[in-house]
């Protein structure tokens, strides 16, 4: 069992920027691969990014390339989001969430999911 913890959340200016964290306890965090995912009012919740459980290898939706990075710090068991350029159409709760399979883009991919944090981008 892995439990998922984010961090960071908060309301922002357009332009500005947020990093989130995502803090494991559990199983061995290095064995999972991470992803990002997030939810405005109203809709689905889409994939964000994600990278694979040694750290080599990022994907990201179209929407966020450029603009946010994820990263992972295994000694840390924590995952992040770093977010500039933040837009008003940013606003959701991010979640991040836990695998050991390769379906990163896809929510049925994910065993894992923590309780999310709000982002609020101001125009």
């Amino acid at each position: 069992q892995v439990q998922l913890v984010e961090s960071g959340g908060g309301l922002v200016q357009a332009g500005g920027s947020l990093r989130l964290s995502c803090t494991t306890s559990g199983r061995a965090f290095s064995s999972y691969h991470m992803g990002w995912f997030r939810q405005a009012p109203g809709k689905e919740r889409e994939f964000v990014t994600a990278i694979s459980n040694g750290g080599s290898a990022t994907y990201s939706a179209d929407s966020v390339k450029d603009r946010f990075t994820i990263s992972r710090d295994n000694a840390k068991n924590t995952a992040y989001l770093q977010m500039t350029s933040l837009k008003p159409e940013d606003t959701a709760v991010y979640y991040c969430a836990a695998t050991t399979r390769f379906r990163l883009r896809y929510r049925d991919g994910y065993d894992y999911w923590g309780q999310g944090t709000q982002v609020t981008v101001s125009s």
